[in-house]
């Protein structure tokens, strides 16, 4: 997706992970498919040289944040370099549309920059400079390349063979529980495994942020090897351990609460009555695929164990459903007017939270 420039709050916590005095400043912003590009003023859009900051999505993770600002609709984006910037808008609408829109072009990076995408792109971009005299030795280089291509063993093949493993984030659920043989991803029951073994008295469990660099680590691991233990030194802070976790839902093709169901959801959550919301919502959750149930029964009643600890973790439900809400659901980005009820979709994961026994008859 790209967006035109408009006018966002901006604050430069750090570069390349050092930290820098947080300083708000109104913006012109502007999005590309890669980029987010932050302008002084109106008049420098464009003029990508003279960009104040221009933030690379690639590899990036995004999130909202009520830690970090007593602004309200405050999301942060954290580059693969360690940069992190907090974006802000008055107008819960206009911070959701852009949140949704990097949010889409971040995902889209991750795939756009398979290998064998970034061979293609750089010897067949049709911006590549070259002098008259080189017309012979491209063409000759243009033709090698295409007998390649054609020639090139296919993504199946070299799964089979072992080249290239099947990817585990931003895999579809029911396709990663087919691979697997199972109903809840291996990845999700590790980490709450973990999680539980060792995180659940943690200061600010799930709200606090772990090391960028060392969260895209373990993900690579992941995504590269079948077996990883997450009892190893190097993911000793549970920070990172739940930061991988929240990563896996954020990077899902659609989120836990299928995009199908988000307005069922919104209208379910909008009943005075409590029983017959109650009853509408466990309708609902009964109605989703059988991977999406199982996990979401898994890990509601894992935040549960959460709160059981609140008084040392000091996290309450609100707190988990600030930060669970926008991670397991989300509209789709052409669903129109669906987009004007994303303030419920906090309301629903607290619901959800609130009366899980109800809901998933436990």
């Amino acid at each position: 997706m790209q967006l035109k420039s408009e006018e966002l709050n901006v604050a430069k916590l750090s570069v390349e992970g050092k930290k820098q005095k947080k300083s708000w400043s109104l913006m012109w912003t502007v999005l590309t498919p890669d980029q987010l590009l932050f302008y002084k003023n109106k008049q420098e859009t464009g003029l990508v040289w003279k960009s104040c900051s221009t933030v690379q999505l690639c590899g990036a993770v995004i999130e909202w944040t009520s830690q970090k600002s007593r602004r309200k609709n405050v999301f942060q984006v954290t580059t693969c370099t360690g940069s992190e910037y907090l974006v802000q808008n008055d107008c819960y609408l206009t911070t959701l549309k852009w949140f949704n829109a990097i949010r889409k072009n971040i995902n889209s990076s991750h795939l756009n920059n398979h290998p064998f995408n970034l061979f293609i792109d750089v010897f067949g971009s049709t911006k590549l400079k070259h002098s008259a005299s080189d017309s012979t030795d491209k063409n000759g280089v243009k033709n090698r390349l295409k007998k390649f291509m054609t020639r090139r063993p296919s993504m199946k093949t070299l799964q089979e063979k072992g080249l290239i493993k099947d990817q585990v984030f931003g895999c579809h659920l029911l396709t990663l529980c087919e691979r697997e043989g199972t109903t809840v991803p291996k990845f999700i029951q590790t980490c709450l495994d973990a999680i539980e073994k060792r995180g659940l008295e943690t200061d600010g469990i799930y709200r606090v942020s772990g090391n960028l660099a060392t969260i895209q680590k373990l993900r690579f691991v992941v995504d590269q090897e079948e077996d990883f233990d997450l009892d190893h030194q190097q993911w000793e802070d549970i920070h990172v351990v739940t930061g991988a976790l929240k990563l896996f839902f954020r990077e899902l093709p659609e989120p836990l609460f299928p995009f199908s169901f988000f307005h069922p959801f919104v209208e379910a959550i909008k009943i005075k009555d409590h029983q017959e919301k109650v009853d509408a919502v466990r309708k609902l959750v009964q109605q989703l695929p059988p991977p999406n149930y199982a996990i979401m029964k898994l890990l509601f009643a894992h935040l549960q164990r959460v709160l059981v600890h609140s008084k040392k973790n000091l996290m309450s439900t609100q707190g988990i459903s600030i930060v669970f809400g926008p991670t397991l659901m989300w509209p789709s980005l052409d669903a129109g007017n669906v987009a004007l009820n994303t303030v419920y979709q906090n309301h629903i994961v607290e619901f959800i939270l609130i009366e899980n026994r109800n809901i998933f008859i436990i």
